[in-house]
């Protein structure tokens, strides 16, 4: 499981329509609220399929972010 915040940046594993794969992170809950970084398109996703659909994680400075330990 990962640990979300707002401003951190996703990598989807497939393409928005519009070609982008980045997303920044607007809303956090029980549904996540996504930003795609390349035409502004705003989503709201269940946790599980963010995390199902994630390919990276990465900070607001683009930085990877690794995955929360147990």
């Amino acid at each position: 499981m990962h640990e979300f915040a707002v401003g951190d940046m996703l990598e989807m594993r497939k393409p928005h329509p519009c070609g982008g794969t980045r997303w920044a992170i607007t809303r956090i809950g029980a549904d996540i609220g996504l930003r795609c970084l390349t035409c502004g398109r705003r989503v709201m996703l269940p946790r599980s399929t963010v995390e199902r659909r994630m390919r990276q994680h990465l900070d607001a400075q683009g930085q990877p972010k690794p995955p929360r330990t147990a």
